[in-house]
């Protein structure tokens, strides 16, 4: 198993959080992971993108340019990503945000309305869960249940609430493709 994510949007979407959850639940699956963030001139409102890597063997780099997998929160993600997409790959589309469609026709697009289902939710925050909750749900890597498990942990500090938020969030991604 080797998965390399390219996860990309505007600053404070969320988009570090996806990555570092993604690669927290392939640590507690026992899988050789690296995330390496990469922002944009600005912190906040600026563009900001992470590739993770999970493998069952070692990474040689934390680096890649022919994802397996991007997922895009903002337009400008989706014309800088989908092009380097791996054929059969998978490209994730935050589809309340871009009103673009994919171009390439060699690869699996799956349209996300992230930010009206975190809406539906009651908290726009939880968008990137959302996302998560789709990506695990097409592709299989991991388990729902583990997706959660992991969340609730790297997020003990938050209260009952938010917690409850992600969780719905993550469950409601997941069930868009089942």
């Amino acid at each position: 198993m080797h998965e390399e994510i390219i996860i990309a949007g505007f600053g404070g979407q969320g988009v570090m959080s996806m990555g570092r959850l993604l690669a927290y639940i392939g640590m507690l699956e026992n899988k050789n992971v690296s995330w390496f963030p990469s922002y944009g001139p600005e912190m906040r409102g600026g563009t900001a993108n992470c590739t993770v890597i999970i493998s069952s063997e070692p990474i040689g780099s934390p680096v890649t340019s022919t994802p397996t997998t991007a997922i895009v929160m903002n337009r400008p993600s989706l014309d800088k990503f989908e092009p380097m997409v791996k054929e059969n790959g998978y490209l994730f589309i935050n589809s309340s945000l871009i009103d673009k469609k994919a171009e390439r026709k060699d690869i699996n697009i799956y349209e996300v309305p992230a930010n009206d289902i975190a809406e539906e939710i009651g908290n726009p925050r939880v968008a990137n869960m959302v996302m998560v909750g789709a990506y695990i749900g097409v592709t299989g890597i991991f388990s729902k249940e583990k997706a959660i498990e992991a969340m609730k942990s790297s997020l003990k500090r938050a209260g009952q609430e938010i917690l409850e938020l992600n969780e719905k969030a993550i469950e409601r991604g997941y069930s868009l493709f089942k």
